[in-house]
């Protein structure tokens, strides 16, 4: 079966429905001389922009499991977007708390970011009288900050881990493993040890570019209502081409075009084919890959974190004065978990408290849960720094292209950038100039 369009448009398949494959899709839709496909394994679009309806003690609430946050100086794509698609945002609660889980007392407060607006700033305090402990990691956030910014504009991290890098500055444990392992494998769903293994250079990069090196910190915002809202905004252009539940399983390029199989033993030839899906899916799909685009893919690794929406509030610091919006709990062994306070968040009615909790130490209590999911995150280290700077001399070859939050920092405006700058090389123009993501790195 052929779907071609005439010599002037072309007929582009998008696989994936994440903020990539949707991005992609929507700025290449508006080319009227273009027809665009989008191709979904799951029953809905969106990826991890993922809304759910639950009813909490008979109250209906919809509440997010995936994107939540952003803001608007580090994603100005998804700022420039969410106000062209005119979708409403609301101011959300960024704080944050470490704890440490004891088997037989539950969660034991480290310290919290919340309410403490030290030096006109967000500094963390500790969970009792602050201790000489406490305030050599206040030392030493204060000179990784100034230093950290330092050292990355002058060019002195060169090839080190993160890891390495704390360690020739000497930074006490207390700080690696209560600040900044555990706002990492926060920000990156990360074990601590890949933490410790990522780049120095990129690490700083995004935290000097998220102003995390910076007592001032951006405003942050939510989707009112859901990111569901802008998922259905964004693919309403090409809703009647959005094949929803279709699992693609094989690609392959021919003479006269990209061939996409489907589950459903469908066979069509595209002039273009987009892979706006995880880098392990697309190698297993792409059937005649190259050795430079196996390395490539091969070369991102995902890690499958365990998702839980619930009600539990024994997977929160015990204080609820302590709690924060987003609560980094260290488990025994090299395990982070993360709850997040949705209330806080998304700005739900705090008579009803809600968490997502990534990765907790035991399953949140009977009777507390609304839903259970995973999400695949990208892990990234230097292979994966590689593998993006090998993207560039790889993009459209013999027809196939390739975007993801993986080429950049895995966020969803290095998910949207890619899957615009994929379609406006296929000849689409965005509404607005689309902002470069350069943080400052050879592969940035």
């Amino acid at each position: 079966m052929g779907a071609r369009t005439g010599s002037s448009g072309r007929n582009i398949a998008v696989i994936g429905s994440g903020i990539a494959g949707n991005g992609a899709a929507w700025a290449l839709a508006a080319a009227s001389d273009h027809a665009v496909t989008v191709y979904e394994a799951e029953t809905r679009a969106g990826g991890h922009a993922a809304t759910v309806d639950i009813d909490y003690d008979g109250v209906p609430i919809a509440v997010d499991t995936g994107f939540i946050v952003y803001n608007e100086p580090n994603y100005p794509n998804l700022t420039r977007l969410f106000a062209h698609l005119g979708v409403a945002t609301q101011p959300s609660d960024m704080s944050f708390s470490v704890s440490r889980w004891d088997d037989e007392r539950g969660v034991e407060l480290a310290w919290t970011s919340r309410a403490a607006d030290l030096l006109g700033g967000r500094l963390p305090i500790a969970a009792n009288v602050p201790s000489p402990v406490h305030l050599r990691v206040l030392r030493d956030i204060v000179r990784f900050n100034r230093r950290g910014a330092a050292d990355l504009e002058a060019g002195r991290l060169g090839g080190l881990t993160l890891g390495e890098y704390l360690a020739r500055e000497r930074y006490s444990q207390r700080f690696r493993e209560d600040y900044v392992v555990a706002m990492g494998s926060a920000i990156w769903s990360m074990p601590p040890g890949d933490i410790l293994a990522f780049p120095a250079a990129t690490f700083l990069a995004f935290f000097a570019n998220h102003r995390l090196l910076r007592l001032d910190r951006p405003t942050w915002r939510t989707v009112t209502g859901g990111s569901r809202a802008y998922v259905r905004a964004l693919t309403a252009p090409f809703a009647e081409r959005l094949r929803l539940g279709t699992p693609v399983t094989r690609i392959a390029r021919e003479d006269e075009g990209v061939r996409v199989v489907t589950a459903d033993g469908a066979s069509t030839l595209y002039d273009e084919v987009v892979l706006a899906c995880h880098c392990d899916q697309a190698a297993a799909l792409l059937a005649d890959a190259t050795p430079a685009e196996r390395a490539m893919l091969g070369a991102i690794r995902y890690r499958d974190n365990a998702v839980w929406l619930h009600r539990d509030e024994s997977l929160m610091p015990r204080a609820r004065s302590a709690w924060a919006a987003w609560n980094v709990v260290k488990r025994p062994g090299d395990e982070v978990c993360v709850t997040y306070w949705m209330n806080a968040l998304q700005g739900l009615d705090p008579a009803r408290p809600l968490f997502v909790s990534l990765n907790p130490p035991r399953p949140p209590r009977e009777g507390t849960v609304f839903a259970r999911t995973d999400y695949a995150h990208p892990q990234f280290d230097q292979s994966a720094v590689a593998a993006q700077a090998a993207l560039a001399g790889l993009q459209g070859k013999d027809r196939v292209w390739f975007c993801g939050a993986w080429t950049k920092y895995g966020f969803h405006e290095d998910g949207l950038h890619s899957g615009l700058a994929v379609a406006e090389a296929l000849g689409a123009v965005a509404p607005w100039r689309v902002a470069p993501r350069d943080f400052g790195t050879a592969a940035a």
